[in-house]
């Protein structure tokens, strides 16, 4: 399909560059304009923003981004095979994309932008790094965040994960994670043969906007130790698989008015957060 960039169709410049997918890296490369465009416009008004994207490949959605108005993007590519591709578009569209040659969850994305200033994240996610990606942007430290919303592609199931609600099958240490500070949503899902290759799935584009003030307060890293505990043993109560958080696990769940004898799959996102300031306030004593 032609673009209005006046770059070719990027089948070809794949085809010139002898590039493709690879497996290990999680790659499914994107191809059609009108997807990528719709991706892109998700996201919210592009005009005048800065925008973050992860694992661009040869830059079917980079592309997209650009011709949808963003004024500055960022293409963080772990694969130097990409980079000629992302360096012709970098030619098409002067001082308006940088790409920079790195490992996505090594980089701090807050140094690719001014002091003060915020970005918007949007990605067609390399697979096998989605999930972690994803903790390390929602469990920052510094919040409100270096971004504004968060628009990804994932594979359905994760995706079904991220917005599960309680007591359902798909609910889990990632629903609580991404719903403790955020409000995500599915947007719509894309069909297995958008992709080249065609990965086994189906995949989904989530956007996920910050809520005005998260579900609790609590600290990322407490967050993180109570759900791991808690979906660790998901299958049995509370009581039982709180005793990894140590010898004051029952009166953890007491502080935080629970029922020891319920799942972990039936605390709400409030009740992780209570057990989260009770654990940093007992480990804090101890």
């Amino acid at each position: 399909m032609s673009s209005d960039d006046g770059l070719p169709p990027l089948r070809e410049v794949i085809a010139e560059l002898g590039l493709s997918a690879r497996k290990a890296l999680g790659q499914n490369f994107l191809f059609d304009l009108n997807l990528t465009r719709r991706i892109a416009r998700e996201a919210g008004p592009l005009a005048g923003r800065t925008v973050i994207e992860v694992g661009p490949g040869p830059g079917g959605l980079t592309r997209a981004l650009l011709t949808e108005g963003a004024a500055r993007v960022v293409a963080v590519e772990r694969d130097q095979r990409c980079l000629p591709a992302l360096e012709r578009i970098v030619a098409a569209y002067p001082d308006r994309l940088s790409v920079v040659a790195a490992d996505a969850l090594a980089v701090s994305e807050a140094d690719f932008l001014r002091p003060g200033a915020r970005a918007l994240v949007v990605a067609n996610l390399p697979y096998n790094v989605a999930t972690p990606l994803l903790v390390k942007w929602l469990t920052a430290r510094t919040w409100p965040p270096w971004y504004e919303s968060l628009t990804l592609m994932f594979q359905r199931e994760v995706a079904e994960r991220i917005v599960a609600k309680p007591s359902t099958p798909a609910y889990g240490r990632l629903s609580v994670i991404s719903q403790w500070r955020t409000a995500p949503r599915i947007l719509f899902d894309v069909h297995r043969s958008a992709f080249t290759p065609p990965p086994k799935v189906t995949s989904s584009v989530v956007r996920f906007d910050l809520l005005a003030a998260p579900r609790g307060d609590a600290a990322p890293e407490m967050i993180e130790r109570v759900t791991a505990a808690a979906f660790g043993q998901r299958r049995k109560m509370l009581r039982s698989s709180l005793k990894s958080l140590g010898p004051f696990s029952d009166a953890l769940i007491a502080d935080a008015e629970l029922d020891p004898t319920v799942r972990a799959e039936d605390v709400a996102v409030e009740g992780f957060a209570a057990l989260a300031r009770g654990l940093a306030a007992r480990t804090a004593r101890s």
